[in-house]
C-alpha cells in the first residue's frame, strides 16, 4: 500500500456525478495497479454504484461526505459552511497527507478557493494558477492561468512561467519548453499595461526559455509550449478553443453524411480522421492542476465523463513521481532568496 499513489476523487462533483466519476475511477484502477482511489461522497450511494464493477478491494476506498457544494453557491462561504462536503473532505485528505492528490469536476470556485484556504500555497508562491493542457498542431501546450487569477500582477505571471516550464519539462517531457506571453501583436511594445510590464521581466528571467509574444491565432499551431496570461484572457481562450473545436467536428460529421458520395468517402477516411480528431480531444489530457499548492489539486470540466476522470487520475501519478511540487518549491524559494 505504501507504494501506491492515493488519489481522492470527488464522487459527487460535476454534471455527470456520480455515475461517470465512479466509472472513470474504476477504469483508472483497472489500468494501473499503483493507484488507490478514495471516492469521496455519500457512502451508501457510492457503495451501491460500485456493485456494478469488479475491482481489487485494496485499490478502492470510500470516504463518507454528506454534503455537496452546488455550482451556484458562493465559493468561500460554501467552503466555510459545508465542512462535510465532498470538496472540503477531499481537500482535507490532501492537506493531512492522507491522499497525494484530489480530483474534482465540481464547483470551480469552491475547488480554487478551497485549494488555497485548506491545502495552502507553497512558501513563496504568490498566486496558484490553473493550468490545463490544450491540443495544438505540434502536440499540447500549457495554458497558464485559465481561471484562478483574473487580476494578476507582473510578478504573478513570471511565477506562472516558471511553474509552467517545470510542469511541461517534467510531466510532459518537453526539453527547454518555449514560454510566450499572450498579446495582440508580436512586437515588444504592444499590449496592455500588464503585458508591457511583464515582458521585460520574462525576457530577463534566467530559468525559462522566453520566446516573446504570441497572438491567439498562433496558439493552435504550437508556437509555444507554455502560454502565459492572466485568468480572464486564459479562460476566454480556453472556452473559445473548446467551442470552435466542437463546432468544427460537428460540421465535418454533417458534411460527410450529406450525400451518398460523401458517405462513401467518409468510410474511406474514417480511421485516419478518427485518429486526427482524437489528438484534438481535450479529454485525452486529463484535468487542469492548480499549481503552486502544497498538495496536488486537479480540476476537471464540470461536464467530464469517465475518460477525462480516468486520465485526470492517471495524470496525478506522473505529477507525484516527478516531484513537481518539490521542484516548484526549490525553484521559487531559490529565486526568492
Amino acid at each position: 500500500m505504501q507504494d501506491m499513489i492515493r488519489v481522492a476523487v470527488d464522487a459527487m462533483g460535476g454534471d455527470n456525478a456520480p455515475d461517470e466519476i465512479i466509472k472513470g475511477a474504476m477504469e483508472a484502477v483497472a489500468l494501473r495497479e499503483d493507484i488507490q482511489v478514495l471516492l469521496v461522497g455519500k457512502e451508501e450511494l457510492i457503495r451501491e454504484k460500485l456493485k456494478d464493477y469488479s475491482y481489487r478491494e485494496q485499490q478502492v476506498e470510500i470516504v463518507n461526505a454528506t454534503e455537496v457544494i452546488e455550482t451556484a453557491e458562493p465559493p468561500v462561504a460554501a467552503i466555510r459552511t459545508k465542512k462535510d462536503s465532498s470538496i472540503v473532505v477531499g481537500l482535507k485528505l490532501v492537506k493531512e497527507e492522507k491522499a497525494d492528490a484530489f480530483v474534482s469536476a465540481g464547483s470551480s470556485g469552491a475547488v480554487l478557493a478551497g485549494g488555497q484556504l485548506l491545502v495552502g500555497r507553497i512558501k513563496g508562491v504568490e498566486r496558484p494558477p490553473l493550468a490545463p493542457l490544450i491540443p495544438t498542431e505540434k502536440g499540447v501546450s500549457l495554458l497558464i492561468d485559465c481561471g484562478a487569477n483574473v487580476d494578476a500582477r507582473p510578478s504573478h505571471l513570471v511565477q506562472f512561467a516558471k511553474m509552467g516550464s517545470i510542469y511541461m519539462e517534467h510531466v510532459m517531457g518537453v526539453r527547454n519548453p518555449r514560454v510566450a506571453i499572450v498579446n495582440i501583436g508580436a512586437e515588444e511594445e504592444k499590449g496592455n499595461a500588464l503585458v508591457k510590464e511583464t515582458y521585460p521581466l520574462l525576457k530577463e528571467c534566467d530559468g525559462i526559455n522566453f520566446v516573446g509574444n504570441i497572438e491567439a491565432r498562433d496558439i493552435p499551431h504550437g508556437q509555444a509550449d507554455v502560454i502565459v496570461c492572466e485568468a480572464f484572457v486564459g479562460n476566454v481562450i480556453l472556452k473559445l478553443y473548446e467551442g470552435v473545436g466542437a463546432v468544427l467536428v460537428s460540421k465535418i460529421k454533417a458534411g460527410m453524411m450529406s450525400t451518398l458520395r460523401s458517405k462513401i468517402g467518409a468510410l474511406l477516411v474514417k480511421p485516419a480522421l478518427k485518429e486526427t480528431l482524437k489528438s484534438f480531444d481535450a479529454t485525452e489530457y486529463g484535468g487542469a492542476p492548480l499549481l503552486g499548492l502544497r498538495g496536488l489539486v486537479v480540476k476537471t470540466h464540470g461536464s467530464s465523463k469517465a475518460k477525462e476522470v480516468k486520465n485526470s487520475i492517471i495524470q496525478c501519478v506522473t505529477f507525484k513521481e516527478q516531484r513537481i511540487n518539490d521542484k516548484i518549491k526549490e525553484n521559487i524559494v531559490r529565486e526568492e532568496g
